[in-house]
């Protein structure tokens, strides 16, 4: 299986980030409120990002890494992307 880590913009304009291996199917559960307790909570406007991780570890690695990352720093990684 592919694994992609994502990120969304929530309601509050927070960004989650998260990983999975189908990412139309995820959304659609962050958006149906059935994701995580954060983007429950704060309700889902739009997908950022994605990026392809060769394998689940990988993807959770990464996950940690954009995780530390400032806000700002995740707008220039996701504009870096387009």
């Amino acid at each position: 299986n592919m694994y992609v880590v994502y990120l969304i913009l929530c309601g509050d304009d927070t960004i989650y980030t998260g990983i999975t291996t189908d990412v139309k199917r995820r959304f659609d559960e962050h958006k149906q409120g059935v994701g995580a307790r954060y983007t429950r909570a704060r309700k889902v406007k739009k997908l950022l990002y994605t990026e392809k991780a060769v394998s689940r570890s990988a993807a959770l690695i990464r996950e940690v890494e954009i995780k530390k990352l400032s806000r700002s720093q995740k707008i220039v990684l996701c504009r870096l992307k387009k």
